[in-house]
């Protein structure tokens, strides 16, 4: 019984540091997990990413169509921060944080 209670209590340990980094991580998630209708994680969230890859695609095509290379170039620039942004790490490496393999 005693390791029993042990395992028990190293168990408790283990859930209770996932608890506080996951509210360090993504706090929003945590709080809504709380409250019993969990939203999606920060990973999944992509909305401004999608806007901004369709402002990348018209400034593109218009280039193309227009002929103007600046449009073109634009266009190029903007689908590389769009890129950037679908990054599930983005914030641990814009914190200096590696990266660890799994």
């Amino acid at each position: 019984m005693g390791r029993e209670l042990v395992a028990a209590f190293e168990e408790d340990r283990r859930l209770g540091d996932l608890a506080t980094r996951l509210r360090q991580d993504d706090p929003r998630f945590a709080r809504a997990l709380e409250a019993g209708s969990p939203c999606r994680p920060r990973e999944y969230r992509h909305g401004v990413a999608w806007l901004l890859v369709a402002v990348a695609l018209g400034g593109f095509v218009l280039g193309v169509v227009v002929g103007h290379g600046l449009l073109i170039a634009g266009g190029l620039v903007l689908a590389g921060a769009a890129a950037h942004l679908f990054d599930p790490d983005r914030g641990r490496v814009r914190q200096g944080i590696a990266r660890t393999s799994q």
